[in-house]
C-alpha cells in the first residue's frame, strides 16, 4: 500500500519535466522564506524559555528562603523544649524519686509542652517528647495529654535512633497531609542519644509560600527528600515526574536546572531540613507559551511562501512551455501509421530537435513495416504450437482417469460421467482455440471435477468460489484445467488422508485473481525455485517458446497467458513441502489485455 502510495505521488514528477521544473522551482523560492519564518519562530521560542527559566529560578530562590525561615522556626520550638528547665529536672529525676516527686514534675513538663503548644501556631498539630533513658513518651494536642512508659523505641523513631541522625522528616502515615519533624537530644559529654522531640506539622501550613511557584496548569511542585521520594506534592491529580525526580537525586548541587527529553526540573535545597524543592515545567507549556507570540510570523511567513510560490509556477509554467509543445509533437508522431504532424516552426534547440525527430520516425516506421507482418506471425506459431501441445496432455490423463470407472458404477453414475466428458469433448472441438470467457474455463472446471469427485468421492473435498462479476473476463482456452490436474498427479496422488482442492475467482476492479490451492505433498525447494525462475522470465521473448519437462501444463498455461495479455499478468506458484501449493493467475478484463 505504501509503495503504491509513493508511485501515486512520484509518477506525476518522473513524467513531466514541467512538473519537476515548477517543483524546483517552488523548493528555491518557499526553502528561504521557511527557513526564515522557521529561525524567527525558533528565536520567540527561545526568547520566551529563557524568560521562564529566569523566573522560575529566581521563584525557586526565594521560596526555598521562605520554606527555609519556616523549618527554622520549628527548629526554634524544638530547641526551646531541648533547653527548659523542665526537661533536665525530670532528666535529673532519679529511679528511688518519690512518686510526689516525679507527679510534680511531670506536670512541669506538660505544662511547658502546653505552652510550647499553644505558641507555636495553628500549623503544628501535637509534641511528641520521647526520653529514651527513662522509657517514657510525653503527648500533648489540642485532644490529649499523657505520658506512657514504652519497653521499645516508638515507631516513629527508630530510623533516628537505628541510624543514629540528628534528624529526621516522616510523613504521617494515617494522614499524607501531615508530617512529623524530629531531632534527637544528645547528652553533652559523649553525645550519646538520650531522647528526641517531635512535632505533628500540616503540610498547608507550607502552600502559601508554594504559591510563590505559580502552581497552576501543568506545573508540578514537590517536596522531597535526598533519596528523591515525594513527601508533598500540593497538586495530587498531577502524576509524578519520575524522571525527573530521578534526575534531581543523582545531583549533588544544592541547586540548579536539568533538562529532560519532556520538562525542564528546577530543585533547590531547602535548610535546614535538607530537603529539596522541586518544580518540573512540562516542555509544551513553554511552546504553548510561545506559539501565540509566533503565530503573527506563521501567518506573515505562509502569506510569503504562497506568494513565492505563485511566482515560482508563473515561471516554470512559461520556461517549460515549449518543451512541453515539443513533447506534445513527439505524441502525434505515429510508427506504424502515417500521420502529418504539424509543426511549431521555431528556429531554435527545440525546433531542431523536432526536425530530427520526424525525420528519425520516418526511418522508424520503414524499419517497422519490413518487420511487423514477419513477427506476428512468430507469435501465431508460438500460440498454435502451445495449444496444440495441451489438447493431447488433456485428453491422455483424461481417458485413463475415466477407464477404471465404467464397470463398476450405477448406470445413472455412469450416464453423468460420459456427459461430462462429452461436454468437454464439445468444448475442446467447437470452443475457438485462441480466448474463451472465463466463465466458459469454469464450466469446464466444473465437468473435469464431477469426473475426479466420482472416482475420489471418499477422500477427496472440492470447492469453487467467485467474488464479482466475470462476465467481461476472458482467458485462454483450457489454462485452468491442466493446472488442477496436475495438482492431483504431483500433489494429491501422493499424499495420504484427505484431499482438499479450491479454486476461487476474486475480481479486483479491472483485473481478475484466480487461486488454485490445494493440501498435496507440495514440491521440493529446488524444483521450486527452477519452476518460479521460468515463470518469471515469461516475459522475456526467449522464454515464450513451449519446452518439455515436470509440470509442462503449468508453464504452457503460463507461456500463452503473457502471450496474450503481455507481460503485466502471468502465473505465479508458492508452495512448502508437506503442507500444499498455491498457483495463482492474474488476467485484465474488460479490454481483453494486450495481445501481442
Amino acid at each position: 500500500m505504501l509503495t503504491e502510495l509513493y508511485r501515486k505521488l512520484t509518477d506525476p514528477f518522473k513524467r513531466s519535466i514541467r512538473n519537476k521544473l515548477i517543483l524546483t522551482m517552488a523548493l528555491l523560492a518557499v526553502l528561504p522564506v521557511i527557513v526564515m519564518t522557521a529561525m524567527a519562530a525558533e528565536n520567540t521560542r527561545s526568547s520566551m524559555e529563557e524568560e521562564i527559566m529566569q523566573t522560575n529560578r529566581a521563584n525557586m530562590n526565594w521560596a526555598s528562603i521562605y520554606l527555609g525561615e519556616q523549618f527554622a522556626r520549628m527548629n526554634n520550638i524544638v530547641y526551646s523544649i531541648q533547653i527548659s528547665d523542665e526537661v533536665h529536672q525530670y532528666l535529673a529525676l532519679n529511679k528511688d524519686a518519690s512518686a510526689a516527686s516525679r507527679f510534680d514534675e511531670q506536670k512541669s513538663m506538660f505544662n511547658m509542652l502546653n505552652s510550647v503548644y499553644y505558641s507555636a501556631g495553628n500549623y503544628v498539630f501535637g509534641v511528641e517528647l520521647y526520653l529514651k533513658e527513662l522509657d517514657t513518651l510525653f503527648t500533648f494536642n489540642s485532644m490529649e495529654s499523657r505520658i506512657k512508659t514504652v519497653t521499645q523505641i516508638p515507631k516513629g523513631y527508630r530510623e533516628l535512633f537505628d541510624q543514629h541522625k540528628d534528624f529526621t522528616i516522616i510523613n504521617d502515615e494515617s494522614d499524607p497531609d501531615k508530617f512529623h519533624m524530629t531531632r534527637s537530644m544528645n547528652r553533652f559529654e559523649d553525645q550519646e542519644q538520650i531522647g528526641a522531640i517531635s512535632l505533628e506539622v500540616k503540610w498547608a501550613e507550607f502552600n502559601q509560600t508554594l504559591e510563590l511557584l505559580d502552581t497552576r496548569g501543568d506545573y508540578s511542585v514537590y517536596i522531597a527528600d535526598r533519596s528523591g521520594a515525594i513527601l508533598y506534592q500540593p497538586d495530587r491529580t498531577q502524576p509524578p515526574y519520575t524522571e525527573a525526580l530521578q534526575q534531581v537525586t543523582k545531583s549533588t548541587n544544592e541547586s540548579g536546572l536539568i533538562r529532560t527529553a519532556n520538562a525542564y526540573v528546577f530543585y533547590n535545597s531547602i535548610e535546614p531540613s535538607g530537603l529539596r524543592l522541586i518544580k518540573v515545567v512540562p516542555a509544551h507549556v513553554i511552546n504553548e507559551s510561545a506559539l501565540e507570540t509566533m503565530k503573527y510570523g506563521l501567518v506573515v511567513g505562509g502569506l510569503a511562501a504562497a506568494f513565492s510560490i505563485g511566482i515560482a509556477v508563473l515561471v516554470a509554467w512559461r520556461t517549460s512551455k515549449p518543451i512541453v509543445r515539443l513533447a506534445n509533437a513527439m505524441k502525434g508522431i505515429r510508427l506504424i501509421k502515417d500521420k502529418e504532424v504539424v509543426r511549431s516552426g521555431r528556429v531554435d534547440e527545440i525546433g531542431l530537435l523536432e526536425k530530427n525527430l520526424h525525420g528519425m520516425a520516418s526511418r522508424i516506421r520503414e524499419h517497422i513495416r519490413d518487420n511487423y507482418l514477419m513477427n506476428l506471425e512468430k507469435q501465431t506459431a508460438e500460440l498454435k504450437a502451445l495449444q496444440s501441445q495441451i489438447h493431447p496432455h488433456f485428453l491422455q490423463n483424461t481417458l485413463q482417469m475415466i477407464g477404471g470407472m465404467i464397470y463398476s458404477q450405477k448406470p445413472e453414475d455412469s450416464y453423468r460421467v460420459i456427459r461430462a466428458l462429452s461436454e468437454m469433448f464439445r468444448y475442446i472441438v467447437r470452443a475457438p482455440d485462441g480466448l474463451v470467457p472465463l466463465q466458459s474455463e469454469l464450466d469446464q472446471l466444473e465437468h473435469y471435477m464431477l469426473i475426479q469427485k466420482q472416482r475420489f468421492a471418499s477422500k477427496l473435498e472440492y470447492s469453487l468460489e467467485i467474488d464479482g462479476v466475470i462476465g467481461d473476463c476472458y482467458i485462454p482456452k483450457l489454462s485452468l484445467q491442466p493446472i488442477v490436474e496436475n495438482a492431483f498427479v504431483h500433489g494429491l496422488e501422493k499424499k495420504q488422508g484427505e484431499w482438499k482442492l479450491s479454486v476461487e475467482v476474486i475480481r479486483e476492479q479491472d483485473e481478475v485473481l484466480i487461486r488454485i490451492s490445494d493440501n498435496g505433498v507440495g514440491i521440493d525447494q529446488d524444483k521450486l525455485s527452477e519452476m518460479q525462475s521460468r515463470l518469471s522470465k515469461m516475459s522475456q521473448q526467449g522464454d515464450r517458446v513451449w519446452s518439455t519437462g515436470t509440470s509442462i501444463g503449468l508453464v504452457n498455461a503460463a507461456s500463452r497467458i503473457v502471450m496474450n495479455f503481455g507481460p503485466a499478468y502471468g502465473m505465479r506458484i508458492e508452495s512448502e513441502q508437506g503442507q500444499g501449493t498455491r498457483v495463482m493467475i492474474r488476467i485484465p478484463c474488460s479490454t481483453g489485455g494486450e495481445r501481442l
